[in-house]
């Protein structure tokens, strides 16, 4: 039964409109951290670059080279747009999107996480079989049909994403609206709406939208009666968060997902009337069936655990931030706080001056304040620094943060030489002390 629902064929042209939309998104995401000066200020500036544990050895390109990393992955974006070398295309950009995910988190993002799915998605579909460039060079390759589970992979983990989304602001300083009030304050400089956004009823309807909207946009998506207006308030929400908090490309593609919702023969008849509809009730059950089978189960089994692994570390994940990372917890709190970084001489006894400036950006500065992972991190490369120069020091760190406008709180035993410790990413690391 389940390889009838995942191999029965139908229309393509959901996938064929979504190819041509990732595309032209993800070549507005990487000219666009050009443009912006994004590359320059995350990838280029910086003399150190916080990349994800274990992958140290993943670096951005020394110079400028990575301006040309960028252009060439905006190149291979206009691949996947065009159908053009599309599988050569989509894979390189998939490629290289990680990479730039995995080699530093200042600016770190779920979304991005999200982007790098996607790609990884696309990399396997057969998206490039109607209307590109691959078809007319080689017209053996057209085809307008494809396998269901090409569809019903997009709406699988787009229910993942809202459904976790939803559940994790269940949470009382979101329930109160103490998160939203913190994360639109800034917003009071908003031509128009800036004295809007501070409205305590306007705190509530985000709020609480917030939660209905991720928990259940995908079940009246699915639902006919439903879709249409699902679909409205799909528009006026990620507008919204386009407007208000800047979330870069995700809103459109969250809104260009929805393309596989509908019904193949709407598609068809709005952006591609010219293109003959796939009417056929075909199922080509492959020899490899099992283990792709297989592969998804295990694929979307990851992607339904990884977003619990918090629940078996110790304290608050809000607090420690063990677990935050791909587990689609977003825009949840407002942190700040305070460090000082006291780097001791073994041999003499003697406090080595740090000042943070001296090392890091601004950007950087604030995640090296609140994040003990990324704490830990320059500690160690601390540590590196002096023994390259024949100091053997330990590193001790004092660092209060603010979670969601409370108090004040140590976040790192200060008696610890982070130095000395190893991270553990499968459990709580006991220097990271315990909210009050």
């Amino acid at each position: 039964m389940t390889k009838h629902f995942l191999f029965k064929y139908i229309d393509n042209s959901a996938l064929i409109v979504f190819r041509v939309l990732f595309g032209a998104l993800i070549f507005l995401e990487s000219i666009g951290a050009i443009l912006t000066g994004w590359v320059k200020h995350v990838l280029i500036d910086p003399k150190f670059t916080f990349s994800f544990i274990g992958f140290e050895w993943l670096q951005p390109l020394p110079g400028n080279w990575m301006y040309l990393y960028y252009i060439v992955m905006g190149v291979c974006a206009l691949g996947v747009m065009l159908g053009y070398k599309y599988r050569f295309s989509i894979i390189g950009f998939t490629l290289l999107w990680t990479a730039t995910y995995f080699m530093q988190k200042s600016s770190y993002n779920n979304h991005y996480y999200l982007l790098i799915i996607l790609s990884v998605m696309m990399s396997v579909m057969p998206a490039n079989r109607c209307f590109s460039i691959d078809v007319r060079m080689d017209p053996s390759l057209k085809n307008n049909a494809m396998p269901q589970w090409c569809s019903f992979v997009f709406i699988l983990q787009m229910g993942i994403v809202y459904t976790y989304a939803s559940i994790a602001k269940m949470y009382p300083d979101w329930l109160d609206t103490t998160v939203v009030e913190l994360l639109l304050k800034g917003k009071q400089q908003y031509y128009i709406i800036g004295d809007i956004l501070q409205q305590k009823w306007v705190h509530y309807c985000v709020a609480y939208f917030g939660i209905i909207f991720d928990l259940l946009i995908v079940p009246f998506l699915l639902w006919k009666p439903t879709r249409k207006y699902a679909f409205y308030l799909a528009i006026f929400f990620h507008l919204f968060n386009s407007i208000v908090f800047q979330v870069g490309v995700f809103p459109y593609m969250s809104l260009a997902l929805m393309l596989f919702f509908f019904e193949p023969k709407t598609i068809q008849k709005i952006f591609l009337k010219k293109k003959q509809y796939y009417k056929g009730k075909d199922f080509v059950i492959p020899t490899y069936s099992l283990f792709f089978t297989s592969l998804l189960v295990l694929f979307f089994s990851i992607q339904i655990i990884l977003p619990l692994r918090h629940l078996i570390v110790k304290d608050d994940v809000l607090w420690t931030e063990e677990g935050h990372r791909m587990s689609w917890r977003m825009m949840l709190r407002a942190k700040s706080g305070s460090i000082k970084y006291k780097v001791v001489d073994k041999a003499t006894n003697t406090t080595i001056p740090i000042q943070l400036g001296d090392y890091l950006t601004a950007k950087q500065k604030r995640i090296a304040a609140t994040k003990p992972d990324v704490i830990w991190q320059f500690s160690q490369y601390l540590k590196r620094k002096f023994d390259a120069e024949g100091i053997d020091v330990s590193v001790f760190v004092n660092c209060r943060i603010m979670v969601n406008g409370r108090p004040y709180q140590s976040l790192i035993d200060p008696e610890i030489d982070l130095a000395a410790v190893k991270w553990d990413p499968f459990q709580h690391n006991i220097w990271i002390l315990p909210s009050k």
